[in-house]
């Protein structure tokens, strides 16, 4: 019994601790508007001009402000919420189960993503470069990518695009006749 009230104790002086050093250093954590934010996603065919887009939802999510500044934060996308938006009714209902099953996200497997910034350079008060760590299918590995702040709508905006065979994305990757592009894109939108 003992030895549990002691590590209950170390938690909570640990948790204390860190909430402290958070407000000595001036950094707090700013929670998203997950109704508001989202990420529309786009992967095209590598010889054609035409590909497939849609959106999927965050789960949750926080900026790191350190001094007034974003300096870092956490993201959950919610792997679920995937669906493709770029044809009709059955053709998107199809595309938005193959992209779930084995041979791309593997949802009941790996029901979310994660984005964790690591750090930010400001290029001015609203513009900057934040690199990050990616975890999808359980595979992280770092990316970059340019970011902008708009203070008045509360709102962070970026595009960026992934090499989907880091993560492990195989599907089509090396046929010639209408393979699908190894290149995601996503556009982003985290509301307060």
């Amino acid at each position: 019994m003992k030895k549990y009230i002691l590590l209950f104790a170390f938690a909570l002086f640990s948790i204390t601790f860190s909430n402290a050093q958070d407000e000595l250093y001036g950094q707090e954590q700013l929670s998203i508007d997950t109704t508001k934010s989202n990420i529309k996603w786009s992967c095209d065919y590598s010889f054609y001009f035409s590909g497939h887009f849609g959106f999927v939802k965050f789960k949750e999510g926080y900026f790191a402000q350190t001094d007034g500044k974003i300096s870092g934060g956490s993201f959950t996308i919610d792997l679920h919420t995937l669906e493709a938006t770029d044809m009709n009714v059955d053709g998107n209902k199809g595309l938005t189960d193959h992209l779930k099953d084995t041979d791309f996200f593997e949802v009941t497997k790996f029901p979310t993503a994660t984005l964790v910034i690591t750090s930010v350079s400001y290029h001015d008060a609203t513009s900057f470069q934040a690199k990050a760590d990616l975890t999808i299918k359980g595979v992280t590995h770092p990316i970059k990518f340019q970011a902008k702040l708009d203070f008045e709508k509360r709102t962070m905006t970026t595009k960026f695009k992934i090499d989907r065979t880091r993560w492990g994305i195989n599907y089509n990757s090396t046929l010639k006749d209408k393979a699908i592009s190894d290149a995601i894109g996503f556009d982003v939108t985290l509301s307060l």
